[in-house]
């Protein structure tokens, strides 16, 4: 060991006197300079050593005992970024969990270098006391030579040093990926460093580094504007919402008070001073009011604004102000969370799924009441009812809105796949398993809201590994042996009635039981007071942004009275067909589609008893549509599907795909629409 040092030592001094010379040389003969580096390493280690040995006055070799500030200094440093700490916990738990068994520490400094906390792997405890990675040690390049984290407080950027790219020769069994912290204003405010005994310098443990250095300022800023207005917006729609949105913190005039680094990125701007104090009708083509409606209006869907020096499109969401911050009320003109559509509770996504119907109130009261209480929601209601989008709503309403939704829909996947989609797996798990391995979708809901819809469809033999998870809260990947700690709110939804499936033996009494800390009940459309409000709703949500459609009173009344068995997903679809057919931008019972004119006109109204006669033998599918009467809208649906079965040979595979669904739901529809595969019907 003492000749591996005193190596590193000579090769220490020979780099940067070689570089020194190289220089003087370069600059005497007045020729181009070339600047000589460590063989192998970025030049940013060679400025480093050259500062080591020449400004801080380092020796390569130096042993003396780590500099460690005193108790009571590290706790005003820590109280001093308490905000940034409270956050930072989280992530690097989550940090060491993905590199855990890696050898690796998780160490968060201030602006200083200083360690305020520290995760570390017990596999690693030698170096860390060799070393001094402990709460108090003073880390800057300064008084360690050149290392993760102090290289990284002097470069403002992310970096690796591997080991003997470190100065002193007692750190160069360390490998180190660090990324800085800045805040609202730009300024550094610390580092994240993950520190090992790795022999390879890999490039995905810095990628996760500076991943959850983006996941920290993101929830530092959402936290300490909470009480302002936030427009989240992206260049992709799906993105709003996750990692890679930009943030704009807004006054209640329209001011931008403060922007995230990934915002000024999407902009292409460099610095917090070109955005604060200016008005968001500077920055994008839309005004501060108009934003906040067109939010509430389209349900908390991102809209599309444009950029207004280039003309970018993005989609933006703004998010109102949470309850407590003084003297930031609504400006004159604006109208509150949720009153586009008259009377609406005020704040919230969840708020703007609700009308005035008791029933759905309630369900948004119910829901608001255990968000933060970690407790499961069990989400129960027809086909269509909206169960997603509550679930949505459920989780941009809650304290994990700036953390992954992740739905997976347990009808949808092939039984096969939903353990590997859902658990994920290691390297080589399986025949065909991809080489990398893959997180399954519990782990990529870690931190945020897991929704598993159709529960009730979910094989009876993975029912068991989904309690164990719940229960003991870590997954273990297929293929795998450690345990990976998990943190989500599970929401669940299903149109079956599961006790019915326990008592037939389908559905595990334990998993329904930790699945149903409240259960919430979603009202059909055709049972719901707010249906004209909705209607309206869903019309202006299906409308151009600059061309919002009326509905003329006869064609309302008419919609209002369906019985609407797909709910609200049959009502915006045929909105949407309607609105995109449209020769005017007020619609009458004149637009609507063919087979939905005949069928609605003759439709028989809520109050009116459904018809009970069976469906005559010459109907599509002759005597295959006896069974349950089917109303007319769902006859024209049938006739439909006959039709494009009959086009493709009854191949339901075939068919599947042309319609974008799985074979299980096409399944449920020929069974639920009187269709026989396997007496394949002739059409009339």
């Amino acid at each position: 060991m003492l000749e591996i040092a005193a190596e590193h030592v000579r090769r220490v001094h020979s780099v940067v006197l070689g570089r020194l010379e190289s220089s003087q040389a370069a600059g005497s003969a007045r020729m181009p300079h070339v600047e000589p580096d460590l063989p192998g390493a970025p030049n940013r280690i060679t400025r480093s050593w050259i500062r080591c040995l020449n400004d801080y006055k380092l020796h390569p070799g130096a042993c003396a005992e780590p500099e460690v500030v005193p108790s009571s200094e590290l706790k005003e440093r820590q109280e001093r970024l308490a905000d940034l700490q409270a956050v930072a916990k989280v992530e690097m738990a989550n940090l060491y969990q993905q590199l855990a068994g890696s050898g690796y520490a998780i160490i968060l400094t201030d602006r200083d270098g200083v360690l305020l906390n520290y995760f570390g792997d017990p596999a690693f405890t030698h170096a860390a006391s060799r070393t001094g990675l402990m709460p108090g040690a003073l880390w800057s390049e300064r008084v360690q030579g050149t290392n993760g984290m102090g290289t990284c407080l002097f470069e403002r950027r992310p970096l690796t040093v591997h080991q003997d790219e470190h100065y002193l020769s007692r750190n160069i069994g360390l490998s180190c990926a660090a990324a800085p912290i800045f805040d609202h204003e730009g300024e550094l405010v610390g580092v994240l460093d993950a520190s090992g005994e790795s022999r390879l310098a890999q490039q995905h443990t810095l990628a996760l580094v500076s991943m959850s250095v983006q996941m920290i300022e993101n929830r530092v800023f959402l936290q300490r504007f909470r009480h302002d207005y936030i427009m989240r917006f992206h260049n992709r729609p799906e993105f709003v919402g996750t990692l890679s949105e930009g943030a704009i913190a807004l006054s209640v005039t329209g001011k931008v008070l403060a922007a995230t680094r990934c915002a000024l990125f999407q902009l292409g701007l460099r610095e917090p001073g070109d955005v604060v104090g200016r008005d968001i009708g500077e920055l994008f083509n839309v005004t501060f009011c108009g934003l906040v409606d067109s939010s509430v209006r389209k349900a908390f869907h991102p809209v599309p604004v444009f950029e207004s020096r280039s003309g970018a499109r993005f989609f933006a969401l703004m998010y109102q102000p949470v309850a407590g911050g003084a003297g930031r009320s609504l400006p004159r003109g604006a109208a509150p969370a949720g009153a586009a559509a008259g009377g609406r509770g005020a704040g919230t996504a969840l708020d703007a799924l609700q009308f005035g119907d008791p029933a759905m109130a309630a369900a948004v009261g119910t829901a608001k009441r255990v968000l933060e209480r970690n407790v499961a929601i069990l989400l129960q209601g027809e086909t269509g009812t909206g169960k997603e989008l509550f679930a949505r709503a459920a989780h941009q309403s809650s304290s994990r809105a700036a953390r992954p939704f992740v739905a997976i829909n347990c009808a949808s996947i092939p039984e096969a796949l939903i353990e590997s989609e859902l658990f994920g797996y290691r390297s080589g798990a399986f025949t065909g398993a991809s080489k990398d391995g893959q997180r399954g979708k519990l782990l990529q809901a870690h931190g945020g809201t897991l929704f598993l819809d159709e529960i009730g469809d979910m094989p009876f033999a993975l029912q068991a590994r989904l309690l164990r998870v719940l229960e003991e809260r870590e997954v273990v990947p297929l293929g795998g042996d450690t345990p990976v700690k998990l943190d989500i709110h599970l929401i669940s939804a299903t149109h079956c009635d599961l006790p019915k499936k326990i008592a037939l033996g389908e559905f595990r009494e334990d998993l329904y039981y930790r699945l149903q800390g409240v259960t919430i009940a979603l009202p059909p459309l055709r049972e719901r007071a707010d249906r004209r409000a909705l209607i309206c709703h869903v019309a202006a949500e299906e409308s151009d942004e600059d061309a919002p459609v009326e509905l003329d009173e006869r064609l309302l009344a008419l919609l209002e009275r369906q019985r609407w068995p797909g709910n609200v997903r049959q009502l915006r679809q045929l909105l949407r067909t309607m609105i995109a057919l449209r020769e005017t931008d007020r619609l009458t019972v004149d637009d609507l589609p063919a087979g939905y004119r005949v069928d609605l006109l003759a439709a028989p109204a809520l109050t009116a008893p459904v018809p009970e006669a069976a469906a005559p033998a010459d109907a599509p599918g002759g005597e295959d549509a006896a069974g349950p009467t089917l109303n007319p809208l769902e006859s024209a649906e049938r006739t439909a599907l006959l039709q494009e079965l009959a086009r493709r040979d009854w191949n339901l595979s075939s068919v599947a795909r042309a319609l974008g669904i799985a074979r299980n739901t096409l399944y449920r529809k020929l069974q639920r629409l009187n269709i026989d595969p396997a007496n394949k019907p002739a059409l009339h």
